[in-house]
């Protein structure tokens, strides 16, 4: 004990430390408090779902978010007892597909529209504008009588066909992407296409080799964005598809659960983290373009 003021080391240490403490608090103490929050509302129903795909029960009522038990037993019904595979090739082969053609036909539009003057372009940018203004279900009834009719005279694309069914989501994701894409354009500067075509470039060199390159974040954005849409659609996929072995991840785990969605509950919860696997592999694969795609095309190499 010192003579001045009588308070201890250790207590002038304590003191020190409860002050540092309530100052952290009051400054940080708040941004971590929401965080943990928002986490653990994140994360709840993530625990849920894989809680109950472990439950040995595999009903929707005996679910908890702690499980009793682990098993794989809701996991080996589901690849036994139903044709998941089928429905999850369907579904990778609907996202990647869908993702790597709206790309590609979404920077080609956006390149035309950003770099050519051409008689209809202004009326063709008002139109792709009011396209994406209504939602795609509002032309289900149109879409469903044209594809009935197209089904006839050329059966490839016609119902319970691959092929139909991905032009219709071509042709509701290219309106929006070519917007998001052109206005990324329009960031280039046009010094870079003329003095490439001063030197013999044509416009399919500028394209691939200046123009891409320098857009690659958009280009990633636009391919996830895509995937995960695609991958997660229901409502145009349940219309399209009908057949069993043609029915997609999504419309298969519907099924399971439409009528019996207790007593299937737990193979239900299996197909849901499996069909969230290829999501998060793609972004884990795209974050790197993302990040890094606004520098890779303009250094020299």
């Amino acid at each position: 004990m010192t003579a001045s003021t009588g308070v201890t080391a250790p207590t002038r240490h304590r003191r020190t430390a409860a002050a540092g403490f309530a100052l952290w608090a009051a400054r940080l103490g708040w941004r971590h408090a929401v965080m943990w929050l928002v986490a653990g509302f994140a994360l709840f129903p993530v625990l849920f779902v894989v809680s109950a795909a472990l439950n040995p029960v595999g009903t929707l009522s005996s679910a908890e978010l702690w499980p009793t038990g682990a098993s794989l037993g809701n996991a080996r019904d589901l690849f036994q007892n139903t044709p998941f595979t089928t429905w999850y090739a369907n579904s990778l082969f609907f996202a990647l597909t869908n993702a790597a053609v709206t790309v590609l036909l979404s920077a080609l539009a956006a390149y035309a529209f950003s770099r050519m003057r051409f008689k209809g372009r202004r009326v063709g940018l008002i139109g792709l504008l009011v396209i994406q203004m209504f939602p795609q279900f509002l032309a289900i009834v149109a879409i469903y009588l044209m594809f009935s009719t197209l089904g006839e005279y050329y059966p490839a694309i016609g119902f319970d066909t691959r092929w139909g069914l991905l032009l219709v989501y071509l042709g509701g994701a290219l309106s929006i992407n070519t917007w998001l894409m052109k206005g990324f354009f329009d960031t280039v500067p046009k010094e870079l296409d003329e003095s490439a075509q001063m030197d013999g470039a044509t416009h399919a060199q500028v394209f691939f080799r200046i123009m891409l390159p320098l857009v690659t974040p958009v280009l990633a954005i636009v391919a996830l964005l895509v995937f995960i849409a695609t991958i997660n659609e229901f409502l145009m996929a349940s219309v399209f598809l009908r057949d069993t072995d043609a029915k997609t991840l999504g419309l298969g785990l519907y099924q399971l659960v439409a009528s019996q969605r207790n007593a299937n509950f737990g193979m239900f919860a299996v197909g849901a983290i499996m069909l969230s696997l290829p999501t998060l592999a793609v972004f884990w694969f795209l974050q790197r373009f993302i990040t890094e795609g606004l520098t890779s095309g303009a250094v020299k190499g």
